[in-house]
Parts: C-alpha cells; structure tokens; sequence
C-alpha cells in the first residue's frame, strides 16, 4: 500500500507515550475480545488496553517483565493477564478474526488456497528448560520456529521445538489438523529440506518443492514470502532470540507480533 496523507496521519506514533503503544483505531479492534467486568467478584480496575501495551512494549523493545516501566500496570498483572490469554484463547481469536479481515482488506478470500513452509533456529537464553537442541545445519543451539504462511506472508500456523528436529519431522507438527483449520489450501510451497516421503504422507497437500540455485544468489519464487514474515517477526527484539524459559511462551509471542502487525496494517486503511 503507497503511503498517503491520511495513510501518514493515521500511522504517526509521535504523540503516543512509547511507538509500540495502541493508538484508539487499533484499540477498537481488540477490544472486542477483551473480557468483560465480573459480574460476582470484584470490579477489574486494570486497563486492559495499559496490559496490551504492556506487552508490545515488552514484544518490541526485548525488555525483562521486572523492567517493564513503571507507567505500565504492575508487571505481575501484566504477567498473569498474557499467561491468561494463552490459555483460554484469547490471542488465538484475535488472531483468526484480524487474518479474516486482513484477507478481505486486499482484496483475497478469507480461506488462503497456497501456503509456504518454512523453519528458523534461534539460540536460547540460559533459562530456557525444555525444548532444546544443536542444529547441525545452521550450528545453533536452541530452538527451531516452525511456520506456515499464505501469499500474504500472514500465519496460518506456527510451533516450536528443538532445534535437533529436523524439517520434515517438525513439518509433521506443522501439517497436523491443518487441513480442518483451512480446508481450501490446494498445496504447500518448501525449500529442499522437506523432500521425501516422510514429508509426503505428513502433508494434507501436494508439496511444491523450490530448490536452490547453486550459481548465486537469486530470489526464489514464493519462498520469499515466508522468509520475510521470519525477518517481520525479527524486528521484535524478543523474538531476535528465544529468551523464553518454554516453548509454549515463545510460540504466544509470535501470535502476538502477528496481531500488533495486522492491527497496524488495518489501521492504516481508511474503511478497515
């Protein structure tokens, strides 16, 4: 999309407190799935929209919870509310309803019918406890990221394991119930690495396989997208290493980039 005037306005985070803060447009788009007041106990007093910016605060400067400043709520209320919203699904809804309309605003059918494959190793700080293990490959220590992205470059699906599974057995993790989730993807684009029948019978699709060229450097059709969804992802300085002590955190906070990338991009549009 070509930057405009009103583009330009509705993006400026000049007058916001810290440039990773909600400005009201995006606000109103998450809000919706935010919990309500309790009806029995006691009145919440926390702001939730202080929580989320909380935490694309702590997503995009790479900061400690114990560092968050003191503007913010309390960082073990900012703690507890992310850790909810793992469980009970609430990034997960924030997620699918921005994809939905991120497809409608270009213009795409809300089910994707092309998806690309891809994997990252990232090293893991010292209190990383499970999931961790040598890519031979890459010679990284740490943890692998397991995406799978459309033509848009947005997620579909993301895991992470040990960085000692290698593609086609973590692609597996990637593939399973993907089908029930988006059953219009005609099939899956990947690098040389998931070649063979193990990747074959674990795919719900056909695979189309685009190698390397060996002569030079040379933009390869349709995997670039994913590669740079792993560069969007990158840009968040939490996500520039796996700092986390599980997983299952790492994995939240990806979702959590892909839905401060999207409101921004929906922000931007004048009918979003």
């Amino acid at each position: 999309m070509a930057w405009t005037p009103f583009t330009r306005r509705h993006h400026d985070r000049s007058r916001l407190r810290y440039a990773s803060d909600l400005t009201d447009r995006e606000w109103s788009m998450i809000t919706p799935f935010m919990p309500s007041q309790p009806l029995r106990s006691r009145r919440r007093r926390t702001s939730l929209r202080a929580v989320i910016n909380a935490i694309f605060y702590l997503l995009q400067s790479g900061c400690q919870w114990a560092l968050l400043p003191h503007d913010f709520p309390p960082k073990s209320t900012v703690h507890h509310y992310f850790k909810r919203f793992c469980r009970d699904g609430t990034w997960r809804r924030i997620h699918d309803a921005l994809y939905c309309r991120t497809r409608r605003l270009e213009g795409r059918e809300e089910q994707p019918s092309f998806a690309i494959i891809d994997s990252q190793s990232v090293k893991t700080g010292p209190d990383a406890r499970r999931d961790v293990g040598y890519d031979a490959g890459k010679k990284v220590k740490g943890r692998k990221r397991h995406i799978l992205v459309d033509t848009l470059g947005m997620l579909l699906k993301a895991e992470v394991h040990s960085a000692g599974i290698q593609d086609r057995d973590g692609a597996a993790l990637v593939f399973n119930k993907i089908a029930n989730r988006f059953p219009f993807i005609e099939k899956i684009c990947g690098d040389d690495g998931y070649q063979g029948q193990r990747v074959e019978e674990a795919s719900p699709r056909p695979m189309e396989i685009v190698k390397r060229n060996q002569a030079g450097f040379q933009v390869l059709p349709k995997r670039w997208i994913v590669e740079r969804t792993l560069a969007w992802l990158g840009i968040n300085r939490r996500l520039a290493k796996d700092f986390e002590r599980f997983s299952a955190t790492s994995l939240a906070f990806i979702q959590t980039a892909m839905i401060k990338l999207m409101t921004r991009r929906l922000a931007r549009y004048p009918l979003s």
